[in-house]
């Protein structure tokens, strides 16, 4: 297993290699850059500045040798600094000589990110593997029917129309909850108790709203999962063992109905670093979501290549942690046994 997981790790290295030079090349196939999109906001800038921009920002120079820049830098977990004017750097905090501290603008937004995703993620869990699991025991009855109709709705409703619907009834008609931002203007005025709870208000509507768009899916690999696990041998035996039916469902076919949401939840861990653009982007929520948006449409490079650089490494963790919770899950791949299809 140690040997399998080292071959893994040391395997994962030039595939991102590989993905961030294809990501490098396909961004810089577009039309523009960072010296277009200034020259929009001041149409009194000469082409000689624009090309000192060029000359200053390396993009006079050849593709791949921007890309050998950017990965020397990368190997040291520098992605260099935002193309904007603020010039914050990309990915870790700097001190100046004058003791002055620029946080990262990825370090910034991460937190944000990771809070808002992880919280939508265990709420949509704590749902769906209940509802999955009443549906496949109360199959073709109601409330697998109700559940399914439920379903088809959250698949269905988009998930902008939602926010904007939800916003519109909870935030401006009934002002249960803020509907933009993070903090109240008040927000440091308040005790710990009470920002605690401005932080819950401004986060409820962002936290729900994925929840329940995603939560059909969810809800369907748990009920496939499971009828295809009733329906086993082993359940069988285990209920004519006399063992109750509770225990056949939580603890016998259960564990073995979610090895494939397992793979499902590996391949999300890259969303709950890289966000909801529609999200974050409709309540204005200073998230890496947003903050990818942004970069893309100013054509700032090292900021679009450092969330897709993490993005692509979260990619290839959560494969391998899905790998070792499938092994964790199923003693026969532990055993080095492969179970037959």
């Amino acid at each position: 297993m140690l040997t399998y997981l080292i071959r893994r790790i040391l395997w994962m290295i030039p595939m991102l290699v590989g993905i961030s030079l294809i990501s490098f090349f396909i961004m810089h196939l577009a039309p523009g850059d960072i010296t277009s999109s200034e020259a929009a906001f001041d149409p009194k800038s000469s082409e000689e500045a624009r090309q000192k921009l060029r000359e200053l920002y390396h993009l006079d120079k050849p593709i791949i040798v921007q890309y050998g820049l950017w990965l020397e830098r990368m190997v040291h977990l520098d992605f260099g600094h935002s193309f904007a004017s603020h010039q914050k750097p990309v990915f870790w905090a700097e001190t100046d000589k004058e003791g002055n501290t620029t946080p990262g603008m990825i370090q910034e937004a991460l937190p944000v990110t990771l809070l808002m995703n992880i919280a939508g993620l265990l709420l949509t869990l704590t749902l769906a593997v209940p509802l999955g699991v009443i549906a496949a025991k109360k199959y073709a009855r109601w409330p697998d029917r109700s559940i399914t109709l439920f379903n088809f709705i959250g698949f269905s409703i988009p998930g902008f129309w939602l926010s904007l619907l939800l916003m519109y009834w909870l935030g401006v008609i009934h002002t249960w909850f803020p509907i933009s931002g993070l903090h109240s203007l008040n927000y440091a005025q308040l005790d710990t108790l009470g920002k605690a709870q401005d932080l819950l208000m401004h986060l409820f509507l962002p936290v729900v709203i994925p929840a329940i768009t995603g939560l059909a899916g969810v809800t369907m690999f748990v009920k496939n999962g499971m009828l295809d696990v009733l329906s086993q041998d082993f359940v069988t035996t285990a209920r004519a063992k006399g063992l109750s039916d509770r225990t056949v469902t939580y603890r016998h076919a259960l564990r073995n109905a979610l090895l494939p949401l397992i793979t499902l939840i590996g391949l999300s861990l890259p969303g709950l670093i890289g966000g909801s653009v529609i999200a974050e982007t409709i309540f204005a929520i200073p998230g890496m979501g947003k903050l990818f948006y942004e970069a893309v449409m100013m054509r700032d490079f090292p900021v679009v290549m450092g969330i897709l650089t993490i993005g692509s490494a979260l990619t290839l963790l959560g494969n391998l942690l899905a790998d070792l919770a499938y092994a964790w899950a199923d003693p026969r791949l532990r055993k080095g046994v492969m179970p037959q299809r």
